[in-house]
This record gives structure tokens, C-alpha cells and sequence, in this order.
């Protein structure tokens, strides 16, 4: 990608889009499906999409790993959502339910959720794990950024 354009894949649809830097905080939208590219919610993306937002993507993107079973992962949601929202420019924020898609938990070697995972330009970042309040998903996404 250019130097002054990122790519940044549809968290709807999995569209790959080249958005302007100078564009990205103007709320992008998809080409294809017209859905907000940061809208700052966070998306419940499924493994195909997951996979090519994770390896490709060129705007940090930060990925909370859990079950419907799992309570901590329920009581954080709230928090990672207000994360979410407070960096709405600086990173994307993205859930996968482990429990509908194992072959992520075992690829990635998840060995207790809830785990937080931060990617930038297709690599992996860092790695939070439990279940943390809104100003501690900030202050680690602000302090791997």
C-alpha cells in the first residue's frame, strides 16, 4: 500500500478498501457494502474475516477472544465496547466467539479467555489476557501504539 493510503479490511462484508490517510478519521465506509470501516463499535467477525483483517490489514486492530459461556468474558464486553468507542481513530476493535470457531483458539494457542490480542500491519502486537476495565484496554492499546 502507499505511503498516504492503508488497507483495511470490511469487518461486515471482509471487503479489502484503500483508505486515505487524511480520510481516516472522516468515518470511511466500505465500497462494497457501504458499512463504516472505524465506526468505533465493536464488530463480531467470523474466522474468514478474522484471518484477513489479522494478516493484511494495515490500521491496528485489536481483537477480543470468547465464549458465551464464559461470565468474564461477558462482564468485560461492556468495557471493551467503551474501549471501543474512546479509540475510535486510533484502532478497530473486533470479537470472535471461540466456542463457534475452535480453530482459531488452537492456531493461536489461546489457552484461557478472555484474551485480548493487538495486530498492526498483519503481525501480532501484544497480548492482554482477563477480563479488564475500558481504561486498561486503552492504556494497553495506547502503549503498544
Amino acid at each position: 500500500m502507499t505511503p498516504d493510503a492503508a488497507r483495511v479490511t470490511c469487518l461486515s462484508c471482509g471487503q479489502a478498501n484503500r483508505v486515505p490517510l487524511a480520510k481516516k478519521g472522516a468515518g470511511p465506509k466500505c465500497a462494497t457494502c457501504g458499512a463504516r470501516l472505524a465506526s468505533g463499535e465493536v464488530a463480531a467477525v467470523d474466522v474468514q474475516i478474522h484471518d484477513k483483517a489479522t494478516r493484511a490489514d494495515d490500521l491496528p486492530l485489536i481483537v477480543d477472544y470468547w465464549a458465551p459461556w464464559c461470565g468474564p468474558c461477558r462482564m468485560m464486553a461492556p468495557e471493551f465496547a467503551k474501549a471501543a468507542a474512546s479509540l475510535q481513530t486510533k484502532a478497530r476493535f473486533a470479537k470472535i466467539d471461540t466456542e463457534q470457531f475452535p480453530a482459531v483458539s488452537q492456531r493461536l494457542q489461546i489457552r484461557g479467555i478472555p484474551l485480548l490480542i493487538l495486530y498492526t500491519k498483519g503481525q501480532e502486537i501484544a497480548r492482554l489476557s482477563g477480563a479488564r476495565p475500558a481504561t486498561e484496554i486503552e492504556a494497553f492499546v495506547r502503549q503498544h501504539l
